[in-house]
C-alpha cells in the first residue's frame, strides 16, 4: 500500500490531511483534542523519505506492524505457544475497524491501537524480569499510549485493576521499582500536559462531539447514554465476537478433553475486559456522554482476541484446531481486503472520500497564478493535500493551534462545497487581524478518473491596517 500510495500519487483523506497541516511543524500539541505522538511519528518519517504519501503509509502500516508484533510476542512471553499467540493476533484482525478502517482512514487510533500492544507486551516483561530497566520501558509505553490517544486512560484504569487483582502481576506493581515507571510516564508526557493546559480551548475544541446531556433529564440521558454504548460495542466487537462463538460452541460439542484451569494470564486479561467496562459506564454516567464512535471501543476490547485464545488453549486437541480455524479466518479476510483498500485509497469514496482524486498539482498552480503564496486558509482538512505538492507551503484551519501566528503573506482563504460551515475560520481570520479580499476567484479543479471538476472559491487575504 505505501508503495503503491508513492507511485500513484493521488491525495489522502481527512485524517491524513490533517496530519499534513501539523506536521511542518515540532510541538508539544496540535489541537484537534489530539495528543501529538503521531504527528511526531509522521514528522520523523517525512524527514527520511519526504512530505508524501509514502511517509504517512510507512506510519500507519508501521504502526499496525509494530502493535500485532507486540501483541504476539506478549503472549508468547507470557507461555502461550506460536499457534495461541498466532491466533490471538490473527483474532485482532476481525475487528472492521483495524482491518479496514485503519488502512483507508484513522491517524491517532492507529497509533492506541499500537502503543496498547505494547504496553501489554511492557507490562509482562515487568512481571518477568522486575529490573529498573523493564521498569523504565514500561512508563515509556505508558506514556507512548498517552500520548496516542486520551481515552487511552480508561485503558490504563483497567489493566492497574486486573494488575493488582491478580497476585502474579500485584507484586510487581507494589515493588518499589514501578515508582521509575510513573517518573518515566510523567516526565515524557509533561510537556503535553503544560502545553494542554495552557491551551484549553484547543484541547477541548471537540467535546461537542460527545453529546454531553443531550438527553434532557439526567435519568434519560444515562439511558441514551447507555443504549448507545451497547450499539458501539456491538458493532466493534460484534463480528470477531460472532467468529469465536460459533468456534467456541463447536469445540464444545466436540470437545473430548478436560478442560484446563485458568491461569493467571487469562484470568488478568478478562478481568482488564471487565473493568474497562465498568470504568467506562461510570464515565459514561457520571458525565452525560450519549455520543460514540466505534473504533472508542479499541481500549477496551483489544484484549478480547487474546483471552479467547488462551481459553481455547485450555481446551486441548480441539481448541487448538480452532486456533487454526481463527487465523485461516482472519488472513483470508485481510487478503480480501486489499484489493479493496488499494480502491479506496486510489479513487476515495462518495463525499467527503472523493478529496482523494482532486488534482492537487492544477489547484496549487491556480492559486498561485496571481503571484506565489505562502498561506493558504480552509475551514476543512482536506486542503493539507496542498503540502504534498510544496511542503514549505502554511495551510491552516480554524483548529490549528496560534493561527494568527502561522499565517505568512501572501495568503489566500479556499473554500469549497462541503459540510463544514466556513463561519469558524473566517472568525479565526477577523480575530488574527485580517481581511478578505472583495474580489473572489471561482476556479474548477480537475479530478482523476475522469470525475467531474470540483468548483472552489479563492480569496486573497490582506492584514487590516493600523489604525
Amino acid at each position: 500500500m505505501a508503495l503503491l500510495s508513492h507511485v500513484v500519487g493521488t491525495g489522502v483523506g481527512v485524517d491524513d490531511s490533517e496530519q499534513l497541516m501539523e506536521m511542518r511543524f515540532l510541538a508539544a500539541g496540535y489541537g484537534s483534542s489530539q495528543p501529538p505522538l503521531y504527528t511526531w511519528l509522521a514528522m520523523l518519517a517525512a524527514s527520511l523519505v519526504g512530505t508524501s504519501v509514502l511517509a504517512l503509509k510507512i506510519v500507519k502500516y508501521g504502526l499496525l506492524a509494530a502493535g500485532l508484533a507486540a501483541y504476539f510476542t506478549a503472549v508468547r512471553r507470557l507461555g502461550y505457544s506460536s499457534r495461541t499467540a498466532a491466533a490471538a493476533m490473527f483474532g485482532l484482525l476481525l475487528f472492521p475497524q483495524i482491518f479496514w478502517e485503519m488502512q483507508h482512514a484513522l491517524t491517532h487510533s492507529v497509533a492506541i491501537f499500537c502503543f496498547t500492544s505494547v504496553l501489554l507486551l511492557a507490562l509482562v516483561e515487568v512481571q518477568k524480569r522486575r529490573s529498573a530497566i523493564a521498569y523504565a520501558l514500561f512508563g515509556l509505553a505508558t506514556a507512548a499510549a498517552m500520548l496516542s490517544k486520551y481515552n487511552i486512560v480508561i485503558f490504563l484504569a483497567a489493566l492497574l485493576l486486573a494488575a493488582l487483582s491478580v497476585r502474579e502481576t500485584r507484586e510487581a506493581i507494589f515493588d518499589r521499582r514501578f515508582l521509575i515507571s510513573v517518573a518515566v510516564a510523567v516526565l515524557t508526557c509533561l510537556p503535553t500536559l503544560y502545553w494542554s493546559l495552557t491551551h484549553l480551548d484547543d484541547l477541548l475544541s471537540h467535546q461537542g462531539g460527545l453529546g454531553v446531556a443531550e438527553g434532557g433529564s439526567v435519568a434519560n440521558t444515562a439511558f441514551v447514554g447507555i443504549r448507545r454504548l451497547a450499539n458501539a460495542i456491538v458493532n466493534f466487537a460484534g463480528l470477531p465476537a460472532a467468529v469465536f462463538a460459533v468456534a467456541y460452541f463447536l469445540t464444545i460439542r466436540k470437545r473430548t478433553e478436560p478442560l484446563q484451569p485458568v491461569q493467571w494470564p487469562e484470568k488478568l486479561l478478562w478481568r482488564a475486559i471487565v473493568f474497562g467496562l465498568v470504568v467506562l459506564v461510570a464515565v459514561v454516567l457520571a458525565a452525560g456522554i450519549t455520543q460514540f464512535r466505534d473504533r472508542w471501543m479499541l481500549p477496551v476490547f483489544i484484549f478480547l482476541p487474546a483471552a479467547l485464545a488462551m481459553r481455547f488453549d485450555a481446551m486441548g486437541q480441539r481448541g487448538r484446531k480452532t486456533q487454526a480455524t481463527i487465523v485461516f479466518v482472519g488472513a483470508v479476510l485481510a487478503i480480501l481486503v486489499l484489493p479493496v483498500s488499494w480502491y479506496m485509497h486510489l479513487k476515495g469514496g462518495d463525499s467527503r472520500g472523493g478529496i482523494v482524486r482532486m488534482d492537487y498539482r492544477s489547484l496549487y498552480d491556480q492559486i498561485n497564478a496571481d503571484g506565489p503564496v505562502s498561506t493558504v486558509v480552509s475551514s476543512w482538512f482536506w486542503i493539507g493535500n496542498l503540502r504534498l505538492v510544496d511542503s514549505d507551503l502554511i495551510v491552516l484551519d480554524d483548529e490549528i493551534p496560534d493561527f494568527a501566528q502561522s499565517i505568512r503573506e501572501p495568503a489566500v482563504l479556499v473554500l469549497t462545497e462541503d459540510r463544514e460551515p466556513p463561519s469558524a475560520v473566517f472568525n479565526r481570520i477577523a480575530q488574527a487581524g485580517y481581511v478578505m479580499d472583495t474580489v473572489h476567484r471561482r476556479i474548477a479543479v480537475p479530478e482523476r478518473f475522469g470525475d467531474a471538476p470540483r468548483q472552489l472559491t479563492i480569496t486573497r487575504l490582506h492584514k487590516k491596517a493600523a489604525r
